[in-house]
């Protein structure tokens, strides 16, 4: 992987992905923040050497680079996942070039569904804590100890002085931003009413379909990390709706605007 990953590298610096000081993952319906950006290099997934190339039609699939709130970002628009039929290697690859490409820090978004029914489709959630139900780890791979440590501890996975900073600026700007754990499983297929029942029970607040291996990777780069969950459907199992993927997509872009603004607020501070 060592050298897949300086092939990647040299060829994004030709590109002008010049000392970059914070990587941020998009995820489902959250588009817009590029729009905040002043992008200085754009690069679509499938010319990059040794990139995977998202499937999923509401994931853009570009690399961007340029300015936001005064530093200098990396972001994919458009993320990977265990149900495209990629391995958790490839689904974390992007998170192991952008720290080889220099990032300091990680931020993180995704689409969830509540299971803590406390919480409501179109607000925010900071994860707190992660379950991890994918099924497999990133890091189990020959020859990951030369990437970083193999045996990575998760008491904190999540880096506290972001998460506080993001708490403070949701109650400055009266933003709804619940905190909680996150479980993460493979999908694609939505939960039934007994899963929900169980994430309810082993303590999971939201559910989703990514961003635990790239978590996992950024702590085996000791990379410091935050993620934040859109929350776009109620997973009530006494209550439970066909899935409607309109919807979702809404609820997504509905919440993004607070989300931006999060995202801006704590990169300023950074």
């Amino acid at each position: 992987m060592i050298n897949l990953i300086e092939e990647t590298t040299k060829f994004l610096k030709t590109k002008g992905f010049e000392n970059p000081e914070i990587g941020i993952i998009l995820g489902t319906g959250l588009e817009r923040l590029p729009e905040h950006i002043a992008i200085e290099a754009e690069v679509s997934y499938n010319l990059i050497p040794n990139f995977p190339t998202a499937t999923v039609a509401f994931h853009k699939g570009k690399l961007l680079y340029g300015k936001l709130a005064g530093k200098k970002v990396i972001v994919m628009q458009g993320r990977f996942h265990v149900y495209e039929g990629y391995t958790l290697q490839d689904v974390t690859y992007g998170v192991r070039i952008m720290h080889a490409l220099g990032i300091k820090r990680l931020l993180v978004s995704n689409a969830a569904g509540a299971i803590n029914l406390n919480f409501k489709k179109g607000e925010l959630m900071l994860i707190d804590d992660h379950i991890n139900l994918q099924g497999g780890s990133p890091l189990a791979f020959n020859g990951v100890d030369q990437l970083g440590d193999r045996f990575v501890d998760m008491a904190a996975p999540y880096d506290e002085d972001m998460n506080n900073t993001l708490e403070s600026l949701a109650k400055q700007t009266g933003i709804q931003l619940h905190k909680g754990v996150y479980a993460s499983v493979v999908g694609p297929q939505l939960e039934t009413r007994a899963e929900y029942r169980y994430l309810k029970i082993i303590g999971a607040d939201a559910v989703g379909m990514s961003t635990v291996p790239e978590v996992i990777v950024a702590n085996h780069l000791r990379l410091p990390v935050i993620a934040v969950s859109v929350l776009t459907d109620e997973c009530d199992p006494d209550n439970l709706q066909p899935v409607d993927i309109p919807d979702i997509i809404a609820m997504a872009e509905k919440a993004e605007p607070d989300m931006i603004a999060l995202f801006k607020g704590l990169i300023e501070t950074l």
